[in-house]
Parts: C-alpha cells; structure tokens; sequence
C-alpha cells in the first residue's frame, strides 16, 4: 500500500510529454546512449514519506501551471496539446542554476513550493516510481544533459541535476558540429517518444553561442477499461464552429457506467485507463468553448469532479490526432508574457548556479506534443526543449462529443493533471 501511495503521487504530476532543456555545459566523458534508468539509487528518495500538505502543494503546483499556460494557448483557433509535467521538469532542472529576479519569476509562473528539498525529492521520487515495472500500461520517463565539450559546469549543479532528476551529462560540440549536435539530441528524443517527437529542436535553434541542453523524455499509452467496439464507429458531423463542419469518425460505446456530471453549461464524463489509476476527463461544453475556457481552474476542476456520479451512458466520442509545437522563448513570448522575462534578457538574465558566472540566459522554448486517440486507448508523448546561450438531461443519458471540447488525461487518486488539451477539429492533423 506504501509504495502504491507513491505511484499515485507520482504519477500525480506526470503529463505526457518530452521535455528538453538546452542550457551550456562542461566538458565530460559520457556516452550518449539513452540514460531512462531510476535516479541514482544511493539518494534514496524513494524512501521519503511527504506529508499530505507537501503532497498537494506540489499536485497544485502542477495544476496551477497547467490552467495559467492554457489561458495563454487558449486564444488561437487550433487544437491544444501540451504536458505541465514536460515543462515545468525542464524548467526545474533550469531553476536550479537560476537565482535573484531570475529564480523568483521561474518560480512564480511554475508555482515551484518554497522548499529546494521538497521540490527535488518529491521530483525524484516521481522519477522512480514512473520507472517502475509491472503496470497495466507502458509508462517512461528520462533525463539527459547535453553539454559543449571543455566547457566548464559547477559541480554541484550538474551532481544536483543527476542525483535528483537523472540526467546524465554527455559531450557534444555546439561550436564546431552544430547540426550534428542538434540530430544527436533529436535522435534520443524520437527514441524517448517511439519515434513520435520528431526534430525538436528545429534548425536554426541551436548555434555556435549553445552551451547546455537539458532534455526530459516521457513516453505514455495505455488501453482504455472499456474498449471501444470498432464496429461502432461511423462517419459523422463534427461542428468545429458555426459555419464549418467536418466529417470524423465517432467511437461510440452503450450502457456502460462512467462517472458523469451534467449542469447548465457543461457535460463532463471519466474515461478510465486499464488499471484505473489514469483517466481521462472530458468536458463538453453546451454553448460553446469561450462559455467555458475563461472560468475553468483547477478549483473549478475539482468541483466538477466532486459532482461526478456514476451513470449508464452512451458515449460519443471522435477519434482524433494530431501534433502541436510551441515556441515559447523570449522576452514577449508565452512564458515572459506569464511573468518570467527576465530569464529571456541577455543583460539580466542570472543562471549563475549553472557555471559561476552571470553570462547564460534562456534563448528560446520548444515544446513540441503528439496525441492519438482510438478505440483501443490513448498514445501521447511531448517534448520541451529551453535553449541557453551565452550572453549575446434526458431519460437516457448521452454524451455526445460533436463539437470542440477540453480534455484532461489525470491521476485519479489525487486529481494531478498530467495532459492538458482541446480538440477543435478532430480532422487536423497537423
């Protein structure tokens, strides 16, 4: 039962996703092959037990940034994928070389807890028990740090970094084999992702001044708990907005027993994964996306989630898939506009933890995402990457997911988000 509590927290803050932090680095021996094994086992902080006040600081932490981050994606016209657990481990990994104005503002937009230790013990938990076997789904996470050869890291940065995320330092040469350097990490990114996270970083991204890179890798899918039958699934009408409509294919399973909620302005029903540990949680609104989006908070979330009651339903629900990338950096884009500029300003940008020396800052973000969902079940997997360089109601029930809807793949013992999304159109797959 003990370390089952500690699957459910971990699992708790754990989107589906890659995250790659790209930051400068010393020069060490390493091989690059893929590092996905536990933390270092010698910390020990699997052992630790968190009290229930620390356990929600940190799943609030998670959910807080996830709501802040899709208001600020909310406004185009495109579907939403993205991981909070992607970024807010690659940013971790960066807040820990951070300090001053830099840390402060890092620390506000992630909602990181005051405490260093509970922070990185509770990530590096995380990280152990993701890793464990024997699970009704296939589940993995991984660090690696990517660093200019000769170039010289703290010590205690770097043995901070691997002893409590995992990460791995290994060589390469941004200043002489800069596109070479570039496939390298992309490479174990696909890897990391079974091939569903191509070219992270794009070209261009990554130049002579790059000195670090900081990559998180998680990989997720898992079958549903009750399948939906393909015979079932018809072409249908999807209303992407007043005046459009698409064809999709719409899954449909009868008579089944989901947790539901039904009120004025919305529709929410609990898909179960294989296991029950993960669900997804779909929210269909009845009017449309804008009646909803603006009040949705992760305390409007748990709300909701304390109405659900089990009901026998029909479901309807469109296949979907598609991929989203985000480029996230600079002074003006989505993290600085959240209230985290300074990391993005050459002159003011203090990542002295990281080499000793105030002359590193965050160039640019990438977070790159992919979801596929079917009959069968849910295949999702993400991607961050942060560049540093050096300073330069009815008798029967019906849900019926016609029109755009959010969705929440969770942790469902403790309400942790770990995928955020919303589906506008079923038919993109860009």
């Amino acid at each position: 039962m003990k370390n089952r509590s500690k699957l459910i927290r971990a699992l708790a803050l754990l989107p589906w996703l890659v995250a790659g932090t790209i930051f400068c680095s010393a020069g060490r021996s390493v091989d690059h092959k893929i590092n996905n094994k536990l933390v270092n086992e010698e910390s020990q902080m699997g052992e630790r037990e968190f009290s229930p006040d620390e356990a929600n600081l940190i799943a609030s932490a998670s959910n807080q940034f996830a709501f802040d981050l899709y208001l600020n994606l909310k406004d185009s016209e495109d579907n939403i994928f993205f991981s909070p657990f992607s970024l807010s481990t690659a940013m971790a990994m960066t807040y820990e070389g951070a300090a001053g104005q830099t840390a402060q503002e890092i620390k506000q937009v992630f909602h990181y807890p005051e405490s260093l230790e509970v922070m990185r013990e509770e990530f590096a938990e995380i990280i152990n028990l993701i890793n464990k076997k024997d699970k009704q789904y296939e589940l993995h996470t991984a660090n690696a740090l990517w660093a200019q050869k000769g170039y010289p890291l703290l010590t205690e940065y770097v043995s901070t970094v691997e002893k409590y995320y995992g990460g791995k330092v290994t060589d390469l040469d941004f200043a002489r084999e800069t596109e070479n350097s570039r496939l390298i990490i992309n490479h174990w990114v696909e890897e990391q992702t079974n091939n569903r996270i191509k070219d992270l970083i794009p070209p261009g991204v990554l130049n002579q001044l790059t000195r670090l890179v900081l990559t998180n890798a998680i990989y997720f899918k898992g079958k549903w708990e009750h399948v939906f039958p393909e015979r079932n699934t018809e072409e249908t009408e999807f209303k992407v907005s007043a005046g459009k409509k698409v064809k999709v294919p719409m899954m449909s399973i009868r008579e089944k027993r989901f947790n539901y909620l039904e009120n004025d302005e919305l529709q929410l029903v609990e898909l179960p994964y294989a296991g029950q540990e993960i669900s997804m949680l779909v929210l269909l609104p009845k009017n449309d996306l804008t009646s909803l989006e603006p009040r949705l908070t992760a305390s409007q979330l748990n709300e909701y989630k304390k109405q659900l009651r089990s009901e026998k339903i029909d479901i309807y629900l469109p296949k979907f898939k598609f991929e989203t990338k985000y480029m996230m950096g600079g002074k003006k884009g989505i993290l600085g506009r959240m209230g985290m500029p300074t990391a993005f300003s050459p002159a003011e940008a203090d990542f002295s933890g990281i080499n000793g020396r105030r002359d590193f800052y965050l160039s640019e973000v990438v977070h790159q995402a992919f979801v596929e969902v079917n009959e069968e079940g849910t295949e999702a997997a993400a991607a961050t990457g942060l560049v540093v360089g050096v300073t330069m109601v009815v008798k029967k029930l019906v849900f019926r997911a016609d029109h755009p809807f959010i969705f929440i793949i969770q942790d469902r013992a403790t309400g942790n988000i770990l995928f955020l999304g919303r589906v506008v159109d079923p038919s993109a797959s860009k």
